[in-house]
This record gives C-alpha cells, sequence and structure tokens, in this order.
C-alpha cells in the first residue's frame, strides 16, 4: 500500500512540473515529447510554435543519487570470471571436412549440432565453418533448407 502512495504522490509532482528527489535514492523528472498522432496538427495555420495539445509525457528520467552509487559499489564485490569459453577443435580443417562427409555418407545428411558434437566446436563457428565449406564447391557439401530447417548433404 505504501509503494502505491509513493507512486501515486511521485507522478503527481511531477504532473505538475517538479523534479522529484528522494535522499539516497536520487532524481526523477519527466521526459516530454511529441504525440505520434498529432504530428502534422502540431501547428495551428500561420503559428510557428508548436501547440500544447501535440505535447505528451514520452516518459520518466531517473537519476541515481553519489551516495547510492558509491554504498552500491562498496558492497559490490567484483571477480574475474575463471574459466575460458572458447572452444578449439582437435582435429585439423581437413579432418573434420572428412568426418562431416563419413557422416553424410551414413546418415544422407548433417545439421550444425551434429558439427558441434563431432568437432568440439562452439555452435556458432560451426555453423560459420558449415557455411563457408557448403559455398566451396571443392568441398563435397552442400546445404537445403533455412534457419532451423538447414541440413548439410554431399554435393
Amino acid at each position: 500500500m505504501a509503494k502505491k502512495k509513493v507512486s501515486e504522490k511521485l507522478a503527481l509532482c511531477m504532473a505538475e512540473g517538479f523534479s522529484v528527489k528522494l535522499d539516497g535514492i536520487g532524481t526523477f523528472h519527466v521526459k516530454i515529447g511529441v504525440r505520434s498522432d498529432m504530428l502534422q496538427d502540431a501547428f495551428e495555420p500561420g503559428e510557428s510554435k508548436r501547440n500544447a495539445h501535440s505535447i505528451q509525457v514520452a516518459g520518466v528520467a531517473y537519476r541515481a543519487d553519489k551516495d547510492l552509487i558509491r554504498n552500491t559499489s562498496r558492497k559490490c564485490v567484483l571477480e574475474r570470471g575463471g574459466v575460458s569459453r572458447l572452444k578449439k577443435s582437435m582435429l585439423t580443417l581437413e579432418e573434420r571436412i572428412q568426418k562431416a562427409r563419413e557422416i553424410m555418407q551414413k546418415n544422407y545428411f548433417m545439421r550444425v549440432p551434429d558439427y558441434v558434437r563431432m568437432t568440439g566446436l562452439s555452435q556458432t563457428t560451426a555453423s560459420q565453418e558449415l557455411r563457408k565449406l557448403a559455398l566451396d564447391p571443392s568441398s563435397g557439401i552442400t546445404s537445403r533448407g533455412q534457419r532451423s530447417q538447414k541440413i548439410y548433404v554431399l554435393r
């Protein structure tokens, strides 16, 4: 119930044109913008200034109090991540291509997740590598389908 009262009082003060500062928290103020349905009617005939009907509240800006930032920084414990997520394959490109061809001869097609499991590469790297192989006619691999339905087959 208290949250609702604070919110209503905050909205009322900002609607009256005030910036609201909450000690230790920050300052709130209104951002105004042009109503999209009144872009053409923003000016009265012969007027060079925008009329009040074309302006609306576009948002509320918040600027954190410096004490809040300092307190947060003091309580925050940052640590460097320990594990590298870079995945490298133990196979050479030629070995990966040969294994991919073997899978396609056996199963008729291969998807990116199959290539990821086989090579140990990340999803992104495997996908990029297969796309390059499909564009190169000498690899003997081509693709069919789109996006999640994309499969790789022998030429």
